[in-house]
């Protein structure tokens, strides 16, 4: 089935790298991109189609397209405010194509959030708030995922120093609940197999670097466990992804941001898909941002977003289906 992909910000690689995805991938994958057809690479062939579901009879030879007039021509590099309810009603659609069946998933490129406030009073702190809330749910969980290893951090964005009274017992029970439904309903693994680090160096050495494992993050691992579910831990961080720990698990949730990207962007650094668990949706992006510095250059990599593409791909009609 047909996926959505929203442009994302104009001015930096969005369109670039659906335009390489699409070409790499052509008709195996169909694909519906909606934006401003201007903004795509000059000598792209697209055509613009009316409904999602024409996509999928032109997507061998074309681009398909939802073209939406976005106002004022691009400047690769340098976003612009009068874009920005363009890009957001981009978002809306996709998501609004992919709740009604239309398309079985969405991917999305990456957003400028600067642009969007400055623009249209953006009121969100990041893509994934603003589709949780078109989703109509309160709690979501981002995965970074590959080929080799999923990761999920239990806290995102911010200081390191707020990551011990952020990591609360229900912050990380909604995490490990939110990951392993996904596994499930998402990923098609029947009895996921989660693994859970701790938060202090060799998981606190029995509480001589800290109580945490001890006094939050055992009991919750005991109380998953009770229910016959496959949760370990908590594991020292240093150990836990090397290629022997990696196949004893579906999925690794750390604690905080870099103890669980680091890992993943050092081994598939080009091929990681950055998924949002927990949406009434499959939505997954590419884990980039809008590189200014290279857009309208020709020059971008676009292997994230064809893994982006490829797993939404994979993961929509299992959704659709569940």
């Amino acid at each position: 089935m047909t996926l959505a992909i929203s442009c994302g910000e104009p001015a930096g690689i969005g369109p670039e790298i659906a335009a390489k995805a699409w070409a790499d991938l052509r008709g195996a994958v169909p694909m519906v991109w909606i934006g401003d057809p201007r903004h795509l690479p000059e000598g792209v062939p697209w055509t613009e189609v009316t409904a999602a579901e024409e996509a999928a009879g032109v997507c061998d030879d074309a681009l398909p397209v939802l073209a939406r007039d976005f106002g004022p021509p691009v400047t690769p590099g340098r976003a612009q405010a009068a874009h920005a309810s363009h890009v957001i009603a981009a978002i809306e659609e996709s998501v609004a194509l992919t709740r009604s069946g239309a398309c079985s998933a969405m991917v999305t490129a990456p957003i400028h959030k600067q642009a969007l406030i400055d623009g249209a009073g953006f009121a969100y702190p990041g893509h994934t708030e603003f589709l949780a809330a078109l989703g109509g749910v309160t709690r979501v969980v981002m995965m970074l995922a590959s080929d080799i290893l999923r990761v999920v951090p239990a806290t995102i964005h911010i200081p390191l120093s707020q990551v011990p009274a952020a990591l609360t017992e229900d912050v990380l029970a909604e995490t490990v609940e939110i990951t392993r439904a996904a596994l499930i309903r998402d990923f098609g693994i029947a009895e996921p197999r989660i693994a859970v680090s701790g938060l202090n160096p060799h998981a606190g050495e029995g509480g001589k670097m800290g109580r945490e494992e001890i006094d939050l993050i055992a009991p919750v691992i005991r109380r998953f466990q009770d229910r016959g579910w496959h949760v370990v831990g908590p594991l020292p961080a240093d150990t836990m992804f090397h290629a022997a720990a990696r196949a004893r698990y579906d999925a690794a949730i750390a604690m905080y941001h870099d103890q669980a990207l680091v890992p993943i962007k050092t081994l598939a650094f080009d091929e990681g898909v950055n998924v949002t668990l927990g949406l009434p949706f499959v939505r997954t992006s590419p884990d980039h941002g809008t590189a200014f510095d290279i857009a309208g250059k020709g020059v971008a990599n676009p292997s994230s977003m064809i893994a982006a593409i490829r797993m939404a791909a994979a993961m929509g009609p299992r959704a659709i289906r569940a």
